[in-house]
């Protein structure tokens, strides 16, 4: 049986990797599962370790109400664990049989139970993330009232030990978890159990000391009440990122074309482009340059008609756009006239995301899809 137990506790200790639950949050737990004892010393008068008991796989289940403060979380947990005794180890001292004789120096076996309630008061270290294998360790301190009920030898009388002790129990836990749902997590539980002292006093009134140690490995579901928000933070574009991430950099503008050749009598008809911030139809300082140059060089296209063509990225939606695209293109409009070119003479047409200068796919912005292109003279068009 040592062996077995040395192996559960390095099979469950392993698959524990260093579980953040849900920060902020109450949650409660239920766990259950098999359970070993290790073999149970009890010292008599002047003979320690002079009866040695072994049990039969047992159980061990409990209820946990926990709070998750981030990396650490604590824990009230309510549990218990019992297992069937199959054999007892009687040295010279003896032990009082159900047939009212001491049995000595043999292994019988055995009959009664052991059983332990205890209410422990957990601490533990949490690593992983939220929405993925979680793994926790820690460990408790508390309170447990140990008991040995009809503890003999298999034969018909009076037994040797049925009585109960409560003291201090400690315990180390490790495992792994995850979520089944956003309020739901499944998980892998090892415990290991300490009693050191319990004293006790068999049937013929002698003092019994002794210790319980068991090992479980328990299946867990717990269900999380839900933390606070994590805070975010608004980039310049209006996304919203988690505090410690980078907001993308602001894109940087193309700079103007450089400035128009000297006037010559030719009419230049463009086409002249001008920019927009994403969702507005202001007119830029930049776009503000373009439009003058525009402005001054129709002066060499006699009463030519003015073209004004008005485009939009494609974030938004495609009856959105069309509406975006106008207003700009009457914004180029509005501006070319408080400039001196005649209304009469300029006509517009939205395009929305119809026509994009850079292909995107949808949903991206783009800046130099933002735009309104104005075209001059015979000719000119969209």
């Amino acid at each position: 049986m040592r062996k077995l137990v040395i192996g559960m506790a390095l099979a469950s200790t392993a698959i524990a990797s260093p579980v953040l639950a849900r920060d902020g949050a109450w949650y409660v737990e239920l766990d259950g599962g098999p359970m070993i004892v290790e073999d149970i010393e009890f010292d008599l008068p002047n003979a320690p370790n002079d009866v040695i008991v072994d049990t039969h796989y047992g159980y061990d289940f409990g209820g946990i109400v926990g709070y998750d403060f981030g990396f650490i979380r604590l824990e009230a947990e309510g549990s218990y664990r019992a297992a069937d005794l199959d054999q007892i180890q009687v040295g010279s001292a003896g032990v009082t049989s159900r047939t009212g004789f001491f049995a000595r120096n043999d292994t019988y076996d055995a009959i009664g139970d052991a059983s332990v309630l205890s209410f422990m008061v957990n601490a533990l270290a949490d690593f992983g993330p939220d929405d993925g294998l979680q793994g926790f360790v820690g460990g408790g301190v508390g309170v447990a009232r140990t008991k040995f009920d009809g503890v003999t030898v298999n034969t018909a009388g009076p037994g040797f030990l049925d009585d109960s002790d409560s003291g201090f129990a400690w315990q180390l836990l490790a495992g792994v978890r995850a979520p089944l749902t956003d309020n739901i997590d499944v998980g892998l539980k090892y415990r290991f159990f300490n009693t050191d002292t319990l004293d006790l006093v068999d049937t013929v009134g002698r003092d019994v000391n002794g210790k319980w140690r068991s090992h479980s490995l328990l299946g867990t579901i717990a269900f999380n009440f839900g933390g606070a928000p994590a805070p975010m933070q608004t980039c310049w574009d209006g996304t919203q990122l988690p505090m410690d991430a980078t907001c993308p950099a602001r894109p940087v503008p193309p700079p103007p074309p450089p400035p128009p050749p000297a006037p010559v009598v030719q009419c230049n008809k463009g086409p002249y482009i001008v920019f927009f911030e994403w969702d507005r139809s202001d007119i830029t300082p930049e776009a503000a340059t373009i439009l003058n140059n525009a402005a001054s060089a129709y002066a060499n296209c006699g009463a030519a008609a003015v073209m004004l063509a008005g485009h939009a990225d494609r974030s938004g939606s495609a009856q959105y756009n069309v509406g975006l695209s106008q207003r700009r293109a009457d914004a180029v409009r509005s501006y070319m006239t408080a400039r001196g070119i005649p209304d009469t003479r300029i006509s517009t047409e939205a395009f929305g995301e119809t026509q994009p200068r850079v292909p995107t796919a949808d949903g991206v912005r783009e800046l130099q899809n933002r735009r309104v292109e104005i075209t001059y003279g015979p000719g000119s068009g969209y």
